[in-house]
């Protein structure tokens, strides 16, 4: 399945400052101590030379993955005219089949986080809710058979 190229600024950030983090910190650190462990003579059997290797290549390719994803994502900022429905980045309370609350947040895939409540935008959840209101019923089928939910709030800037 093709992830959607749209992200929430809060998530923009996060990961803008872990490729910063990624690069200007974590990458100088390891590549110091695997300096220093070559240092020590037979690469062969170091662990920490052959650890910090692996780390570098690790960090590499996470670091490659974030500029260029960075490069596609859009920041999705919300509009007056979504209040009352349920778009990208809103925050959705609905209630389920056993009158248990739930409060979800649509965002990219690139930053979701269920213990945060935080859903991507691609999955079934957030695709049966996008375009409703409050009051609207949903259906979304889950591995564990069809869910139902009802919609009783939305917004859209961060409650504290």
């Amino acid at each position: 399945m093709k992830r959607s190229h749209y992200i929430t600024r809060e998530g923009w950030e996060r990961l803008d400052k872990e490729l910063k983090y990624l690069w200007k910190e974590e990458r100088p650190r390891i590549t110091k101590s695997v300096s220093e462990a070559a240092a020590l003579g037979d690469r062969s059997e170091n662990a920490e030379y052959i650890y910090g290797k692996k780390r570098l290549r690790e960090i590499d390719r996470r670091v490659r993955f974030l500029s260029k994803r960075l490069d596609e994502l859009a920041i999705v900022y919300p509009e007056k005219q979504q209040e009352g429905r349920v778009f990208f980045g809103a925050w959705v309370e609905v209630i389920d089949d056993d009158d248990r609350h739930h409060v979800y947040r649509l965002v990219g895939a690139d930053e979701w986080d269920i213990k945060k409540g935080e859903i991507s935008i691609d999955s079934p959840v957030a695709r049966a809710l996008i375009g409703k209101q409050v009051g609207d019923e949903i259906s979304v089928k889950t591995p564990d058979g069809e869910r139902y939910l009802e919609i009783e709030d939305i917004w859209y800037k961060a409650r504290s």
